[in-house]
């Protein structure tokens, strides 16, 4: 499989996983690759900033994210989350409970605090917005 660098980057140690606009085939794709990179690096030290915006989802790029949440986890240290008006009702909700991680949710990469260095700090984060 063949992910291109725009679609997964590594930025000052933090692994961005650029779902914005991507069609429901290519979310599902890239999500499928988040664990080799995340997997390479030592336990609990993997920053992962995943932004959502103006993606499209369907049942088997959801069921890829929720997957990718929780086999992961063991390498990540944070995760914060951007652009999530994107994702089906509920579906925040359902993938917090099934990985059991902590994903916070920011309205900006700015607001994440991936320029300042404060990744996930303790920023106030937004709430999830239900999809109209």
């Amino acid at each position: 499989m063949n992910v291109s660098t725009s679609s997964i980057i590594r930025v000052k140690k933090i692994l961005v996983v650029d779902l914005s606009t991507c069609p429901a085939r290519e979310v599902e794709k890239i999500a499928r690759a988040v664990p080799d990179y995340a997997t390479a690096h030592p336990r609990g030290s993997v920053l992962v900033l995943t932004d959502f915006t103006g993606a499209a989802f369907d049942q088997d790029a959801l069921r890829a994210i929720k997957e990718t949440a929780v086999f992961d986890k063991p390498f990540v240290k944070k995760s914060a989350l951007i652009g999530t008006q994107s994702l089906p009702k509920n579906f925040y909700e359902e993938m917090s409970n099934y990985s059991r991680r902590d994903l916070r949710i920011f309205t900006t990469r700015d607001e994440a605090g991936v320029a300042s260095g404060r990744f996930g700090g303790r920023l106030s984060s937004t709430k999830h917005h239900s999809s109209p």
